[in-house]
């Protein structure tokens, strides 16, 4: 059961497959894999899903599911089908609740318990969390507590590329309203197995992930050690 929380980067910034993208497409085990783009947290962006196929469609056989509109039961039932489902970025909570709405969730979860490869960027790598750090209710920033809840604690995307990220991060979870949990930079993407931390990896030189954890009033940030991948670029 694999979960792959990018922070920021993969063929969503560059319009091109990426190291990050070869590396959720290795973890399939499929020469050509059957892999479904969900873009429900932009709102279903025909651009977003237009560069998902330029992308992916010579390497893959790509699908995406649209849910704004008037959804068929027959493409929510795909998902089944997929040896990998990516999420793309976008309104986290705004997802979520179309999601609920359609019994996405509960799919996803099946899938991802069936052995489906979930991978996700932004919106679609916090979802998976208990809670999150997200600008979904404004450029503010605010922590969202009922996420999904495969994967333990929270979690907080482009901490490199948006200087409130780290320090409001640290002040929810200060303040009891997030539980501890990762950040992380764009470039790299925490890998789960199971339930459990696998490895981190990076396709930007010197770009990682936190982990930040509340001692006796005090938020500590542990940074943890990253795997380049092969074809990573300078810093």
């Amino acid at each position: 059961m694999h979960i792959v929380a990018v922070g920021g980067g993969g063929f969503s910034d560059s319009g091109t497959l990426t190291p990050l993208d070869q590396y959720l497409l290795h973890l399939t085990g499929r020469e050509r894999p059957r892999v479904c783009f969900i873009g429900t947290a932009s709102g279903d962006s025909d651009r977003y899903a237009a560069m998902f196929y330029r992308a992916y469609a010579p390497v893959a056989s790509p699908s995406d599911l649209v849910l704004f509109g008037a959804p068929d039961r027959d493409d929510v039932a795909r998902l089944f089908d997929q040896d990998m489902i990516f999420v793309g970025g976008g309104n986290t909570a705004n997802m979520l609740s179309v999601w609920r709405l359609h019994g996405v969730d509960e799919l996803l979860r099946q899938v991802w318990r069936a052995g489906t490869v979930i991978a996700g960027i932004s919106a679609g790598a916090i979802c998976w969390f208990e809670g999150c750090l997200t600008d979904s209710f404004g450029t503010q920033l605010a922590p969202l507590r009922d996420g999904l809840g495969l994967l333990k604690g929270s979690a907080c995307p482009h901490l490199s590329s948006d200087p409130l990220r780290r320090a409001r991060y640290v002040e929810e979870i200060a303040a009891g309203n997030l539980s501890d949990g990762y950040g992380i930079e764009d470039g790299a993407a925490l890998h789960f197995v199971g339930t459990e931390l696998h490895a981190v990896i990076s396709e930007v030189a010197g770009k990682s992930g936190s982990w930040f954890e509340l001692s006796d009033g005090v938020v500590k940030e542990t940074r943890l050690d990253a795997v380049e991948l092969p074809g990573a670029r300078p810093g």
